[in-house]
């Protein structure tokens, strides 16, 4: 299992896929799956039974888990596509935009 450059909270772009361009903010990762569910990107229709939850039952939009590699983090600064660098101070580790060198909260 490798450590993953994206985490809960973080703004997106997506690189690939029918999504390509879309921004979003990221709701779950996936860790064991190096997946990751972006605020609507990737949205899939599933059919649901009726239950107590959905008592109408029927057809539910969602967000589908998208693969890390087809995201990249959106620069503070410039808003745009951006890698990161780690830096570690003691036991807290940083993460740094390499386009504007900004800290990625």
């Amino acid at each position: 299992m490798s450590k993953l450059h994206i985490k809960k909270d973080d703004t997106v772009i997506v690189l690939s896929g029918s999504d390509k361009g879309k921004t979003g903010k990221v709701l779950k990762v996936l860790v064991d799956e190096e997946r990751a569910i972006v605020e609507g990107v990737n949205v899939v229709a599933r059919s649901t039974k009726p239950s107590a939850k959905t008592p109408q039952g029927g057809i539910v939009r969602q967000e589908a888990p998208i693969h890390i590699s087809n995201l990249s983090l959106i620069d503070p600064k410039s808003g745009k596509a951006t890698r990161i660098s780690i830096k570690r101070e003691g036991k807290k580790v940083i993460r740094i935009a390499k386009k504007s060198g900004e800290e990625i909260k």
